[in-house]
């Protein structure tokens, strides 16, 4: 039986055999999940987020669950670009044939460049994902996506200094994302991925005090959907240049939403932290829900909502 519905999709002229990927910071850095399935059906998959020096992360309780999602507050936590370089890259090897997307984060322009610079230069990477909701430590505290000459400006450093495509992933806690991104593709960027997460926050009733340690923390999982939905499609009618859509993402039928708000590919969150399975799942039942919406190839529907 030949196959029916044609699922490729074409990244920043990457080829991915589908647009499912793992979201940054939900799927490590792919060997762990390699133990459980072949990832290598995966689109590709975006690894945790590095920093140019090593992270312990933020003190814990860094986890709150909400119905329908939950609050993280891990705080980058990880070995700093070099090891990400030097340990956990040749670990991915022997797992995953496929490049894969870098995320990187950093706390001043200086920091980005650095790390974009060394990513750039590995085989095995085929995208740099920039992730601008990192507070900026020279410029006040506020995250570098939360102003347009900002999110510019780290993209003009990050493509000056790579060949790769860069891939700018948006903040949401916004007032108007539409010109962020608007900016960022002024500045070069080759595509926008969004949204992060949202901001939240539980109280324990208990203790009175609020249950992550950090106060706050990043709101994801299903309850965010429809706001990620929205941010898509406004995004995807100002820019010309690919979006990756992301939040709330949980079944085949949220991938084929993501795509008509014109998403060219979608990323996979909080769902792998509930099912490892989560993005084999759904890629396995993209076929059968292409089907039911009488979907012949993957391509036609990007954007097809506006």
């Amino acid at each position: 039986m030949g196959k029916a519905v044609e699922t490729k999709v074409t990244l920043c002229g990457i080829e991915l055999d589908n647009p499912v990927i793992p979201a940054s910071g939900t799927y490590g850095f792919g060997y762990e999940f390699a133990e459980l399935y072949d990832i290598n059906i995966l689109g590709t998959f975006s690894f945790k987020g590095t920093t140019k020096d090593p992270r312990f992360g933020n003190p814990t309780p860094r986890i709150a669950e909400c119905p329908m999602g939950m609050i993280n507050s891990v705080g980058l936590q990880n070995p700093g670009v070099e090891k990400v370089i030097s340990e956990e890259l040749p670990k991915l090897k022997k797992c995953f044939n496929k490049p894969v997307m870098a995320n990187v984060s950093g706390f001043s322009v200086e920091e980005y460049v650095y790390t974009c610079e060394k990513l750039d230069k590995c085989d095995q990477v085929g995208w740099l994902e920039v992730n601008v909701s990192c507070p900026n430590v020279h410029g006040g505290g506020m995250s570098f996506g939360t102003s347009p000459e900002a999110a510019a400006e780290v993209t003009r450093a990050v493509k000056a200094v790579t060949t790769k495509p860069v891939i700018i992933k948006l903040s949401p806690n916004v007032t108007d994302i539409v010109s962020i991104a608007k900016a960022c593709e002024e500045a070069g960027a080759d595509g926008i991925s969004l949204i992060n997460t949202l901001l939240g926050m539980r109280i324990d009733l208990r203790t009175k005090k609020p249950v992550i340690a950090n106060k706050m923390g990043g709101f994801s999982g299903s309850a965010i959907f429809p706001v990620a939905v929205r941010m898509v499609y406004q995004v995807a009618g100002a820019v010309k240049i690919p979006v990756v859509g992301m939040g709330g993402v949980s079944s085949a039928e949220d991938v084929v939403e993501m795509m008509l708000a014109g998403a060219t590919a979608v990323e996979v969150g909080a769902a792998n932290l509930i099912n490892p399975y989560a993005c084999r799942d759904i890629i396995n039942d993209l076929p059968r829900v292409m089907e039911k919406y009488g979907i012949k190839n993957l391509n036609e529907i990007i954007g097809g909502a506006h």
